[in-house]
């Protein structure tokens, strides 16, 4: 069975951010990865897109989403959707830190525009 205990879960750490990897390949997942994530305070994001629909919960504190040319607040208990090949920006301008859950598709990748593909080691 696959359970994967929070102790177990491996933490990675990048550029403002902290995730910690729970469903993936690597760990049993077919489909779907799933990670939890840690944005810090001040963090300026960096636009990029995914090439599969990517989710978003969230989970504690708010971020700002800036999509389409539309830029909202997102907040502990909202759900983000970001649809495929969407270049979207994900920042926290406030004081505390952001905490959400993301859900991807096995195999998927982010791209910055006009960048390398990139695919996310707590998703493989």
């Amino acid at each position: 069975m696959p359970l994967i205990k929070s102790a177990d879960a491996p933490t990675f750490e990048g550029p403002g951010m902290t995730a910690i990897g729970l469903a993936a390949p690597s760990r049993g997942s077919k489909e779907n990865s799933v990670w939890r994530f840690t944005l810090r305070p001040g963090n300026e994001g960096h636009a990029h897109a995914v090439s599969r629909e990517e989710i978003f919960v969230a989970l504690a504190g708010s971020a700002r989403i800036e999509m389409d040319g539309e830029t909202r607040d997102f907040r502990a208990g909202d759900a983000l959707v970001i649809p495929a090949d969407t270049v979207f920006k994900l920042s926290v301008p406030g004081e505390e830190p952001f905490e959400a859950v993301a859900i991807l598709p096995v195999g998927a990748y982010a791209q910055a525009p006009g960048g390398e593909r990139v695919s996310p080691p707590w998703a493989q």
